[in-house]
Parts: C-alpha cells; sequence; structure tokens
C-alpha cells in the first residue's frame, strides 16, 4: 500500500500545526484539511481560519516541511442546491497555496443533472490549479453507491478526476470487494479507513458517520477484504470521528494511536499475503 494519513475529522477541530506533528508524531505521512475548525470541539482548541491568517498558512507550510506531512486532500469545496462550485474558487486557490494534492467533495443537492455538471466544473477547476479531484459516495446524499459515483466519474471523462472510497460508506451502500475489485484500477483514487457497526448505531445516518465511528478491526466492516482488491500505492487516511471518546477526556493521541496501530496490522497482512498468477492464469495467496 501507499502511504498512511490521518484524516481531519479524527481530531475535532486540532489546529493546523498541531495536527501535522500529532500525525509526524504518529508516524504518519499525509492529512486532510479545510480552511476552517471543525464546528465540534470538545476539547476547547482555539479557532482557526486558512482563509483569513495568512501567518497561519506560512506556519502550516513549514511545519509539514519540517515534518515531512503533506496534504494529502483538501475538504470543504460541497456541491449545494442554490449555490455554484465556482464561488469556492478562492478557496481552491489557499488549497493551491498549501500544496494541497488532490480536493474531494460531495453533492448535497438532490438534482442530480445539476450535480453531473457541477462536478465536471468541479474537476476542471481543480485541475487548472494542479490538484487532481474524487468524488466521495456517501448513502444519504446524491451519490450514494458505487455504481452512481463510477457513473459519475465517466460522466465527466477526466482521468484526473476519480473516485474516494470511505469504508463505512462502502459497507452501508451494499458494495462488494467483487464489485470494486472489477473497476478499472484508474478509477479509484483515495480511501478513508475506518469501521462501523453493520447496522446504524442512530438514525441519522450523517450524524453516525461525523461523529462516531469505530477504529478499524473493532466493526462489521469487511474492511480486509476491501484491501485486499485495492490497487497498490494509495493513500490509506483514517477517519474515525469518535466523540463519545473525546466526551471523556480521551485526547486525540490516545484515540488516533490506536486507529493508527490497527490499521497497520491491518495493511501489514494484505502485504504479507503474495497474490501472484500462475501459468494458467489462477490466482494464489500465500503467507
Amino acid at each position: 500500500m501507499g502511504r498512511l494519513g490521518i484524516e481531519q475529522l479524527s481530531v475535532f477541530g486540532l489546529p493546523p500545526v498541531d495536527f501535522i506533528n500529532l500525525s509526524a508524531d504518529l508516524g504518519c505521512d499525509c492529512i486532510s484539511t479545510g480552511l476552517t475548525g471543525f464546528g465540534y470541539n470538545p476539547h476547547g482548541y482555539r479557532a482557526f481560519s486558512l482563509r483569513d491568517d495568512v501567518g497561519l498558512r506560512r506556519e502550516m507550510k513549514a511545519a509539514m516541511r519540517d515534518r515531512g506531512v503533506a496534504i494529502s486532500l483538501g475538504e470543504g469545496c460541497i456541491i449545494r442546491p442554490h449555490s455554484d462550485i465556482r464561488a469556492a474558487a478562492g478557496d481552491m486557490d489557499i488549497m493551491r497555496e498549501l500544496g494541497v494534492e488532490r480536493l474531494n467533495t460531495v453533492s448535497m443537492d438532490p438534482d442530480l443533472g445539476r450535480s453531473l455538471d457541477q462536478l465536471a466544473l468541479f474537476a476542471e477547476m481543480a485541475a487548472a490549479r494542479g490538484m487532481v479531484a474524487t468524488i466521495e459516495l456517501c448513502p444519504a446524499l446524491t451519490i450514494n453507491t458505487l455504481g452512481a459515483a463510477v457513473a459519475a466519474v465517466r460522466h465527466v471523462g477526466r482521468r484526473d478526476f476519480n473516485l474516494l472510497l470511505d469504508t463505512m460508506h462502502l459497507g452501508r451502500s451494499g458494495a462488494t470487494a467483487a464489485e470494486i475489485a472489477a473497476l478499472d484500477p484508474a478509477l479509484i483514487g483515495y480511501v478513508q479507513l475506518c469501521d462501523a457497526p453493520r447496522t446504524p448505531g442512530e438514525p441519522n445516518y450523517l450524524q453516525e458517520a461525523t461523529f462516531e465511528r469505530m477504529v478499524p478491526g473493532e466493526g462489521d466492516m469487511p474492511l480486509r477484504a476491501y484491501l485486499d482488491v485495492l490497487p497498490p500505492g494509495l493513500t490509506i487516511s483514517l477517519e474515525v470521528p469518535l466523540r463519545s471518546q473525546a466526551e471523556a477526556g480521551i485526547g486525540p493521541e490516545i484515540r488516533l494511536r490506536r486507529c493508527v496501530e490497527a490499521a497497520r496490522r491491518l495493511l501489514a497482512e494484505v502485504e504479507a499475503t503474495d497474490t501472484r498468477l500462475d501459468t494458467e492464469g489462477q490466482i494464489h495467496h500465500e503467507q
């Protein structure tokens, strides 16, 4: 596999330089970021805005350089009804300044046709700034299945626009490892790793997805099956918000260390499996 990272949702508003240092201390290579802090702030972190604070952007870039941490994903450019993604141009410019490699989006616009048109604009705007782009499927949103996400990527028709696969959303939407294995590997750009119960933990899907997931290996998602069929070299980034632990006073270093260790165990199992084709084209797995 490629790099291991930590997603912004996992740290509940931890300021950017602290987030970079935490990731480096945990041996992770990259993070995701939006331009402002998360609205939920159980630890009382100071508010920040990368949009407004030029000095903070300089500090963040210096910390990334010093600690060897990249921004693998930029977040916050969401497709919404009655709005135009072109309004996010200024935010995309800041993401480019920060060295963001990839921009992700979801669509909250129930109009599928309009969503697809906005996705095409989004991908074009990211590419114009030297960034690749992804669409993330989510069962509670407009692009809600693997099939719908693949159709959206094909509609846009750019090699620099592909899929972000979140393992909770995959499992809850019913996607199978066989379906992922059948995809052109070039369609898969990024993976967010977490676990979750098979049955929803609360009635509001987005509330659960935003605030309370599970450490990889502690839930019901077929994580090993998914990881086994992913193309090599992908960034795998931990999106594991644990509100109950945060509210119990457990800080991000302790919360995320368990996640990182669990992810490394899973990835080591995948890498220890030597998959090869024999002369008859049959797949064998050897430990």
